[in-house]
């Protein structure tokens, strides 16, 4: 997937030789003029849900990988990605993920 333009939403790999086995994801939640702020996503030997920033022009070039464009905005879908991206260690099961939706989806509406 490839675009020039970095957008609020985006799931980008990291492709550092250091990141790249733990296969570390960054969901773009800010952009700046220069600079995104990002959340960590995903990542096999890190910390979930750590913020970070990467320069624009960085997250365009070959150190990144778009993987995702920007996600629907739907409080549930969000709820759910947040519950899997809880859950998620290198252990987890297909079991763990279902469960973890499962219980948001059954969850009263606020």
């Amino acid at each position: 997937m490839a675009t020039t333009t970095v957008t609020l939403g985006q799931l980008y790999r990291d492709l550092a030789p250091d990141m790249k086995p733990r296969n570390r994801r960054l969901r773009v939640v800010a952009v700046g003029a220069a600079r995104a702020d990002l959340v960590v996503e995903h990542d096999l030997g890190g910390q979930v849900g750590k913020k970070t920033h990467a320069s624009l022009s960085r997250l365009r070039s070959a150190a990144f990988e778009l993987i995702e464009e920007a996600t629907d905005t739907d409080p549930q879908y969000l709820a759910v990605l947040a519950a899997v991206a809880d859950v998620h260690r290198p252990g987890a099961t297909p079991a763990d993920y279902a469960r973890a939706a499962w219980h948001v989806l059954r969850a009263p509406s606020p």
